[in-house]
């Protein structure tokens, strides 16, 4: 560990791997789990989303669902193509991932496939899971009703999660990886915001009297706004819908539900000749004419797999305040999962 200012530090990779896998086998988690939670932390640092980085330890610590009771992952309803788990209550960086290794499967010996996943929580960056699908050649779709913390538009209260959209499409080269959030702000960076005790941007979010603040955590007793007014609403809307397909319905608390769709390009198009045009149009946009002091066109994604390849040479920063508490988490037993439906 590195100090590089009074309030942050730099760590290499395998040092922060070290404190996200010593953080979570204090949390009580086994060595696959904890593994699996660590390497999506660890990538969202490597990719400069801090707050879906290490940070997110803190958010799956105090979740009140962690202490409650747990299953075993569990398949409801299965075909050749197609799969609904419950995720018997665990933590949704393990479930989604779970369910994206099923999809890629399935869509491999079948061309497409569609899994759901509810009964979980903080699945943590949705781009994580279709880069995995578009790095086996598919194209990859994710969309997510997530807990409730955005009004809808003149709404008071929040019903509607951040509810996030994620694709990728592989290519010649890296796959193109488009994740967005159909809210103003996202919960976790709202949370991360919290912890450091910043403010928010102007216009993303209500306290509980409907007034607009900056206040994190009076935005988080009241509401996040959705983007854009009632396109963000309308798209917010659709990733809940999608939700009732992968059973939020039957969820712990009726608002989350994860989708994973998986696509072969050979359904359509031969995958070389796809990923060839898919190259070729993205070159295209790049080449795009630019305005006075624009360096480049940037695609979705360029960004964070240029910044992973710089900090897995230089390694990652992360708030100090972050780092002790990571550090400091105490030991605790998490419920023993049973096979059952108690």
């Amino acid at each position: 560990m590195e100090q590089i200012s009074p309030d942050r530090v730099r760590l290499t990779v395998d040092e922060a791997r070290d404190l996200a896998l010593s953080a979570l086998g204090r949390l009580g988690y086994d060595h696959e789990e904890a593994g699996i939670i660590a390497e999506h932390t660890l990538d969202a640092a490597l990719c400069g989303y801090e707050y879906s980085g290490l940070p997110k330890i803190l958010n799956v610590a105090e979740h009140p669902q962690l202490r409650k009771p747990r299953r075993y992952m569990r398949a409801i309803h299965e075909t050749a193509v197609s799969a609904r788990y419950d995720g018997g209550n665990n933590v949704g960086m393990v479930t989604v991932y779970h369910a994206a290794r099923t999809a890629i499967a399935k869509a491999l010996e079948h061309g497409f496939s569609i899994v759901g996943v509810n009964n979980s929580w903080v699945t943590g960056r949705a781009a994580h899971y279709v880069e995995m699908i578009a790095r086996a050649d598919l194209i990859g779709i994710h969309p997510v009703s997530s807990s409730r913390h955005v009004a809808p538009p003149g709404g008071l209260t929040a019903t509607l999660g951040t509810n996030p959209i994620a694709f990728a499409f592989p290519t010649s080269h890296d796959p193109l990886v488009i994740d967005m959030g159909t809210s103003a702000f996202m919960h976790t960076d709202l949370l991360l915001r919290m912890r450091r005790g910043e403010l928010l941007p102007e216009g993303v979010a209500i306290d509980a009297q409907g007034r607009p603040t900056r206040d994190p955590a009076a935005a988080h007793q009241g509401a996040i706004l959705p983007f854009g007014g009632h396109k963000g609403f309308a798209l917010a809307m659709a990733m809940q819908a999608f939700g009732v397909l992968a059973g939020l319905g039957t969820d712990y608390d009726k608002s989350q539900g994860f989708l994973i769709i998986a696509i072969k390009p050979d359904l359509l198009l031969p995958l070389a000749e796809y990923k060839r045009q898919m190259t070729e149009m993205i070159e295209r946009i790049k080449m795009t004419p630019r305005l006075p002091g624009v360096e480049e066109i940037r695609i979705p994604s360029e960004r964070a797999f240029r910044e992973r390849a710089r900090r897995l040479r230089e390694g990652i920063s992360i708030d100090r305040k972050i780092y002790d508490a990571l550090a400091a988490l105490p030991q605790i037993a998490l419920p023993d999962r049973t096979h059952g439906d108690d």
